[in-house]
């Protein structure tokens, strides 16, 4: 399994989950596990997904989330999971 670290925060608007999650599902991106909260109107989600089946770079796939998080107001980033364990280990 190829997995990803994915983080989606900003002002809250319509539509965040579903642009995110569609560029997935076109890419063939797998999403494992996903978690939202919104306080006090900011948006915050942190998604897991398996990058196996995709044909996409992952600089690339991350390039591309991130233009689209600009489009919507929000900053969107990706981190490969070892690299996200490692820097959250105490």
């Amino acid at each position: 399994m190829n997995k990803t670290i994915i983080t989606v925060v900003g002002k809250d608007t319509v539509g965040i989950i579903a642009k995110i999650c569609t560029y997935l599902a076109e890419n063939k991106v797998n999403i494992l596990d996903i978690s939202q909260t919104i306080v006090q109107g900011f948006f915050n989600m942190m998604m897991i997904v398996d990058m196996e089946e995709t044909n996409k770079p992952f600089g690339e796939m991350a390039d591309e989330l991130e233009q689209i998080g600009d489009k919507i107001g929000v900053k969107v980033k990706c981190q490969r999971e070892e690299i996200f364990t490692s820097m959250h280990r105490i």
